[in-house]
């Protein structure tokens, strides 16, 4: 995986977008949800990035006890650096780990981000919650 494919990975979903408040060196990938009159929710990060090929990296959430099993496993995984490495792995992106588990990863780290949204927010961004997710039945 490349700078451009995590990009297009992380800009594909609803809500998502692209800013730099670290530098040009670093992005980071937000969700954020329209309301109502134009206003808008706090953003939330869902994903860290170099963009230096030479130093490719991404900081992910991780429900916890997926997050200590995916260390063990794979050792391009570890804590996030300067995150809370409980819900953060950092994912070092050297060709070691399979783009599609990548994209998983991504994807999970999303899902766990919005599931923390209100729920006229995950509505707006279109997320539909997973049966059973906050002790809620559907």
């Amino acid at each position: 995986m490349d700078p451009a494919a995590l990009r297009k990975i992380c800009l594909s979903f609803p809500g998502a977008y692209e800013d730099y408040p670290f530098g040009p060196e670093t992005a980071v990938y937000k969700v954020r949800a329209d309301v109502a009159g134009g206003a808008r929710h706090e953003a939330k990060l869902f994903a860290l990035s170099s963009m230096d090929s030479q130093d490719f990296y991404v900081n992910l959430k991780c429900e916890p006890t997926l997050a200590a099993q995916l260390r063990t496993v794979h050792p391009e995984i570890t804590g996030a650096w300067h995150m809370n490495k409980t819900h953060w792995n950092g994912v070092r992106l050297d060709g070691g780990l399979p783009d599609d588990m990548v994209r998983d990863m991504v994807e999970d780290s999303y899902d766990l981000v919005v599931a923390g949204l209100s729920r006229k927010q995950q509505e707006q961004l279109g997320w539909a919650r997973l049966a059973g997710a906050r002790g809620e039945n559907l």
